[in-house]
């Protein structure tokens, strides 16, 4: 496992001790990091081998079926995504783990494409896991910042979700987008973080599901913590 996390500096130093897991728990689970041609993949699986499980890459949904638990990372836009979700069948898939209460995680694309519509590409429908619109960045009048947001901000969470507990305050985290999400129910923000005058939402959360528009996976070891706890997190 050190030789994985020697690869990647953001991935020294965990400000807790590497998980140790029953190799009995270890043998009859299973996480999958779901591949429908959106990248990202590399760095998660890393990083959750970091933390001492080992991930399975796949695009089958079978497999995702199995999984005790779904990473559904992702960069790029909402249409391409969902048409190859759907042309693998991995939106259905992920509809099913959300109605059965499986742990799923949603990270930079797939926290946006788990609301209702996309106005990006001139709009897509996307899974509706949750209401809610993903928008363009657009700053006050006289604001002006780079877009897509690439870089480290702070994130301010709210509310003692588990997944996020034990995140120091103040940590600040890596994003990379030019769309941010705007939920139907504000009850489901976890987290906001500040670019250019607006209050984005950072993070969400809501019975089974979690979503990050950052990434966790390179945000050294505040977003380790946060990929700990949800593989440790148990939904209730």
């Amino acid at each position: 496992m050190d030789s994985f996390a020697g690869r990647d500096p953001l991935l020294y130093n965990l400000p807790f001790p590497r998980p140790v897991y029953p190799l009995t728990h270890l043998l009859r689970s299973m996480i999958a990091i779901l591949d429908y041609d959106a990248g990202n993949l590399t760095s998660v699986a890393l990083a959750v081998r970091h933390l001492g499980r080992e991930p399975r890459i796949t695009r089958d949904p079978d497999v995702a079926r199995r999984a005790e638990r779904i990473i559904f990372p992702g960069v790029g836009a909402a249409r391409s995504s969902m048409e190859n979700l759907a042309r693998l069948g991995l939106d259905a898939a992920l509809a099913e783990a959300f109605s059965e209460g499986k742990p799923i995680l949603g990270i930079c694309i797939g926290c946006q494409v788990i609301f209702s519509r996309s106005e990006e590409d001139g709009g897509a429908d996307c899974l509706g896991l949750l209401e809610g619109d993903v928008v363009a960045l657009r700053f006050p009048p006289g604001v002006r910042r780079k877009i897509p947001h690439m870089g480290w901000n702070e994130v301010r969470f709210r509310g003692g979700h588990e997944v996020f507990s034990g995140v120091p305050e103040g940590s600040q985290f890596y994003f990379v987008h030019s769309y941010h999400v705007r939920p139907a129910d504000a009850s489901c923000v976890c987290g906001t973080a500040v670019y250019g005058g607006i209050e984005m939402v950072a993070a969400v959360a809501h019975r089974n599901l979690v979503a990050l528009q950052f990434h966790a996976e390179k945000s050294g070891p505040p977003g380790l913590r946060i990929l700990d706890n949800f593989l440790r997190w148990q939904p209730t």
